[in-house]
């Protein structure tokens, strides 16, 4: 299933302001055939211990339930 990038982008911004509020922020690289979408996370995000968190339990458990076809997130 291809992932609709229009509806990724509107609800990678509804997390944003929680990335923001903290410094960072993260970008749309690409979405792969396999539903795998690749971020890169600037600001505070991408110095951060915990960004491998944030990615996991934060945005891909977001972008999962509110994407159809979404399977995984990874930072580059």
């Amino acid at each position: 299933m291809a992932v609709d990038e229009e509806l990724l982008e509107k609800v990678l911004d509804a997390v944003r302001p929680s990335l923001q509020a903290d410094g960072g922020d993260c970008e749309l690289v690409s979405v792969d055939e396999d539903g795998v979408v690749s971020l890169e996370l600037n600001g505070a995000c991408a110095g951060c211990a915990l960004s491998g968190m944030t990615l996991s339990m934060g945005i891909e458990r977001v972008l999962k339930e509110h994407v159809p076809g979404v399977t995984a997130v990874r930072a580059v």
